[in-house]
């Protein structure tokens, strides 16, 4: 399909998408109930609540190294050395799961946590790293929650780092032997696995720009790079699952993707473009690959980049081709789409628009992935926004439609809903995020009623962790936690009971409000 006809789908599915108009999904008044079979969960990742940085043989990760090297990177100079102490206090992790009485928990294994690098260790299992994942997943089990596990959220061993991480080829072969050897320790206790956790974010914010780990900073060719090895890392692994492991231990795998929606700001058929060129070179990227038909990098991207790359004085293209070969091996690599969704944007193109610096990306001069999209953003004022990431919007219609988008595009792959949440400031009260948590979860039940097979929806985060930059200052925790006591307490939020009722009564009902003397109590 040539990027003209590709567009031309697009302004086609968005005229669609802006006829939509119907109730529910800004906090209606009627209850939505959920199949039986629909699963509900919450998320973490091991860098933001494992702490236990050096702890027994783990070695560093990118992120030990680059907040220990530049503290105040990160706000008020705060790290992931501790932060929830779950790498200790897993046990009560475990009872606040069984308190919301979920169907699964999503949680991520440290890589350099099962295999450090150290004298005559490199490539050697740690005992001890394994060890704390076979006790987290046995009392996960033991109380009928399912362990889904992530492989790579974003801590990639700072020894693989050394040799250029993501930008080196040879990280399709190291990524693999990884999951490999987490396969065979720990894949009989497990049926549910993520690969990679949004490429998108730690290849562009990690490789393009310096804003997270590893902080690369190459603007122009770092983000393509990452992007074309994460592909093929994923689809490695997926296939090795198949071959070596899927008849025994009979699981599924899939990838996790960020993905916001997009409003054109206007009517044009420029913005209508602008929307579809975003969604191509953010999602695309890496889901265009392994979910569509077609397979290969977006069409729009190929040409774009080529196009600006020949402008620029390059003799190829920034954007590193997949041979014949790769897209046939890469596509269809996959069992589910995990979708990690936040918030909606307002995108336009027009000839004063600076497309180089942009409120979600920052800023980049030269060359550069942000020059390739030529796509500017804005917010709609009249969405709300949360007090402490004036970035993240409140709109479930944006929920709905991404759904509604990916279930045409990509021929309606199986979906679990692997992030979704609301930051706010520390305190129980937190009205803003069960008006979030119902307003999303009422779309998503439309867009379910409307054909997009959703099958799991996860709400980020279980506890209040280490939110990268912005370390503890965006809560998104169901339960709060006291990050100056030596235990890190943990205490349930209003959100906490009305998410436990979502899940036991697998029903949205907008008119529940929690006892004022309810307690968390093992369900």
């Amino acid at each position: 399909m040539s990027a003209g006809s590709a567009n031309v789908e697009f302004l086609q599915l968005s005229n669609v998408f802006n006829r939509l108009q119907w109730v529910g999904v800004t906090g209606g008044t009627s209850r939505v109930q959920f199949p039986e079979t629909f699963m509900f969960g919450v998320s973490t990742s091991a860098y933001q609540v494992e702490g236990g940085w050096d702890t027994d043989d783990k070695s560093p990760s990118i992120w030990d190294v680059s907040v220990h090297k530049d503290p105040c990177w990160i706000a008020n100079c705060s790290s992931g050395d501790v932060a929830d102490d779950s790498y200790h206090l897993y046990e009560r992790d475990v009872a606040m799961l069984a308190e919301l009485g979920v169907d699964f928990y999503r949680f991520s294994i440290s890589w350099p946590r099962v295999l450090p690098e150290g004298p005559g260790r490199i490539g050697a299992r740690s005992a001890a790293g394994f060890a704390y994942y076979r006790r987290l997943i046995a009392q996960l089990k033991q109380r009928g929650i399912q362990p889904f596990v992530t492989l790579y959220h974003w801590d990639l061993p700072q020894y693989l780092q050394d040799l250029g991480g993501w930008t080196n080829p040879l990280i399709v072969d190291w990524f693999t032997d990884y999951a490999r050897v987490v396969f065979e320790e720990l894949g009989d206790d497990v049926k549910f696995w993520i690969t990679i956790n949004e490429p998108w974010t730690f290849c562009w914010f990690g490789y393009g720009l310096s804003t997270l780990a590893p902080r690369v900073n190459s603007s122009a060719v770092g983000t393509y790079l990452c992007a074309k090895h994460v592909v093929l890392a994923h689809a490695k692994v997926y296939r090795m699952y198949n071959e070596e492991f899927k008849q025994k231990q009979n699981g599924v795998v899939g990838m996790s993707n960020c993905l916001f929606w997009y409003e054109p700001a206007t009517d044009s058929k420029n913005d209508s473009e602008a929307v579809n060129d975003i969604l191509e070179f953010e999602g695309g990227l890496y889901i265009n690959p392994i979910y569509s038909k077609s397979g290969d990098f977006p069409q729009v991207v190929k040409e774009r980049v080529a196009k600006k790359s020949a402008e620029q004085g390059y003799s190829k293209s920034r954007l590193p081709e997949l041979t014949p070969d790769e897209i046939v091996y890469v596509r269809g690599a996959y069992d589910f789409l995990g979708v990690n969704h936040y918030s909606t944007f307002v995108a336009y193109r027009n000839a004063s628009a600076n497309y180089s610096t942009n409120i979600l990306y920052g800023t980049a001069k030269g060359p550069s992935y942000l020059d390739d999209i030529t796509t500017a953003l804005t917010l709609n004022p009249e969405w709300p926004k949360a007090s402490v990431a004036p970035t993240t919007t409140y709109n479930p219609t944006g929920f709905y439609k991404l759904l509604a988008y990916l279930k045409k595009k990509y021929d309606n792959p199986p979906i679990i809903v692997t992030e979704n949440g609301w930051p706010t400031a520390p305190g129980l009260n937190d009205e803003d995020r069960v008006k979030y948590l119902r307003g999303y979860l009422e779309a998503l039940h439309r867009a379910v009623e409307d054909g997009s097979d959703v099958r799991g929806y996860t709400a980020w985060s279980l506890m209040d962790n280490f939110e990268w930059t912005n370390a503890y200052n965006q809560r998104f925790g169901l339960y709060e936690v006291d990050f100056e006591s030596a235990r890190r307490e943990r205490t349930p939020r209003k959100s906490a009971f009305v998410y436990r009722e979502v899940v036991r009564a697998r029903a949205v009902d907008p008119g529940y409000e929690p006892p004022a003397d309810a307690t968390m109590e093992c369900i």
